[in-house]
């Protein structure tokens, strides 16, 4: 058997799995850390305890090989994006891990956004000005940690601090770098302009390789933990989002990836980029030739978490005593709900929000709470808002990308058919859902494949996807959603000029209770 491992370092835990050359899933590992919320804004992740869940994960499957009779053809990577670490002038850490999630910058973003070269910035990069980039991010640093910046040699993200640990290579894909809000994807090259105003040089960046980049070279000890061998070939990969919709096999024109994890994302792939006038969606890069548009949520699965912890604790206890998931009972409570909530209304925002309004500042939000709703209708609002907004991101994307021709959809909530069905119900389109739910991984794969010549194109992934679900829209529940997506959006609207009031009156009152 010819092996290949798709690895994916995400926002709250590193998953491996590791492929046969038939198509099968032989082994796979999924290792958490924790997301450290310290202070307001703050979303960060300590490298070192992502260092050792790669490293665990990746002795896991390999652990499944027998070197004497099987091969293992080489490692290939998918990550989050838009991490920052800032590195002194030996590489060593002087951060820990700002992730995707981390709004401390938003000041900062707001003034790029609001000056003359904001929109121009965006055209060119194809990232939406925001506190998730590195742009932004790095402002911040300069201004609100003088110090740091003033030590800081080199910046990078959690992919690339974890190739140079491991391997001692310091590069970065174009995928991440087409994240950062410093790369311009029509030149395929670092941005001066954009550079200019983060206050960073080319020099203190990596250079950027394509995704079907290889190398080895695995550092001794980190072969010996993992079992390893030190010559296997690596492969550079791509960001999580690109390779999720490469894992699903939304790789045609017209097909629609929805993806909803911890947060969750809208996307097609196209072979040219694409950018929006209104500056709604994103536009990065799969390789050289390949690019991905569409918009990220902040707000997915851990909205779902949030209810559970908050709303429901008590049901926790009782799922554990009847060997249930708590989520599972979850939904089947909100199961008991008619489609609408009886006219409640859920705002996920409860991290701010990218796409498609990229405000920072947004909140979450009931509307139209009456005595005659419960805590059922509640968690049931919870997953129809997450799905609201996914929509919202839907028809930016039509304006720029016309109507999709099929939409499939992956991440954890893909286990859940009361999902599923509201999914293909606020769409009001059939939504199909693979097998494989690590779509990030099987992308990972893919690009080893080609990478390694195992595969000519993209359309290989068919071959790993396996059975498929579909889910067709229930006509009985169109009214009703039809009248509460308009009212949804236009809530959103309204409550915008006040979504900055309420953050600072929040900022300010959690830093009186931090200084008392």
């Amino acid at each position: 058997m010819n092996y290949i491992i798709g690895m994916d370092i995400g926002t709250t835990s590193t998953k491996a799995v590791l492929y046969g050359n038939d198509g099968k899933v032989y082994s796979h590992a999924n290792e958490g850390y924790p997301l450290y919320r310290d202070a307001t804004g703050m979303a960060e992740e300590d490298q070192n305890e992502i260092l050792e869940a790669v490293t665990k994960a990746l002795q896991q499957v390999v652990s499944h090989i027998d070197f004497k009779k099987d091969t293992l053809k080489g490692v290939s990577f998918s990550s989050a994006n838009q991490s920052l670490i800032a590195l002194d002038k030996d590489h060593q850490p002087l951060t820990r891990i700002q992730t995707w999630g981390d709004t401390r910058s938003t000041k900062y973003a707001e003034q790029i956004k609001n000056s003359d070269r904001g929109q121009a910035i965006y055209e060119k990069t194809g990232t939406p000005i925001h506190p998730m980039s590195l742009l932004c991010k790095i402002m911040w640093l300069k201004n609100e940690k003088p110090d740091i910046y003033e030590k800081a040699a080199y910046y990078c993200g959690i992919k690339e601090y974890v190739f140079y640990r491991l391997f001692g290579v310091w590069q970065m894909d174009i995928s991440v770098a087409s994240c950062t809000g410093l790369f311009n994807i029509f030149e395929q090259q670092w941005d001066q302009e954009a550079m200019e105003i983060a206050g960073v040089t080319a020099k203190q960046l990596p250079p950027v390789v394509n995704a079907y980049h290889q190398f080895s070279g695995l550092k001794e000890e980190i072969a010996k933990i993992t079992g390893c061998p030190a010559d296997t070939t690596f492969i550079q990969g791509a960001f999580d989002g690109a390779l999720s919709n490469l894992g699903v096999g939304a790789i045609d024109n017209g097909v629609v990836a929805v993806t909803i994890g911890t947060s969750g994302a809208v996307r097609i792939v196209t072979d040219h980029p694409v950018t929006d006038p209104k500056g709604r969606i994103f536009c990065y890069a799969v390789d050289k030739d390949h690019y991905v548009v569409g918009g990220p949520v902040n707000n997915g699965g851990d909205v779902f978490r949030w209810a559970r912890d908050n709303l429901f604790d008590s049901e926790k206890s009782t799922a554990a005593l009847l060997h249930k998931n708590a989520y599972d009972l979850l939904t089947e409570i909100a199961g008991q709900v008619p489609a609408g909530s009886d006219g409640l209304l859920f705002h996920p925002y409860l991290s701010g929000e990218r796409a498609p309004i990229w405000e920072a500042n947004a909140r979450g939000s009931f509307f139209g709470l009456t005595q005659m709703h419960t805590r059922a209708h509640m968690v049931r609002a919870v997953l129809e808002g997450i799905v609201y907004n996914l929509y919202t991101v839907l028809l930016a994307l039509e304006e720029v990308a016309g109507q999709p021709k099929e939409i499939l959809a992956t991440g954890g909530f893909a286990r859940s058919q009361l999902w599923r069905q509201m999914l293909a119900d606020v769409f009001e389109r059939p939504v199909t859902i693979p097998q494989d739910f690590e779509s990030s991984c099987l992308g990972a794969a893919v690009i080893g494949m080609k990478s390694l010549g195992m595969a000519n194109d993209f359309n290989v992934v068919k071959q790993f996807i396996g059975e498929t679900s579909t889910y067709d829209p229930n006509p009985d529940n169109f009214d009703v959603y039809r009248e509460l997506v308009p009212i949804y959006i236009r809530l959103t609207r309204q409550l915008r000029p006040e979504y900055e009031n309420i953050a600072r009156f929040q900022i300010k009152h959690s830093q009186a209770k931090t200084t008392d």
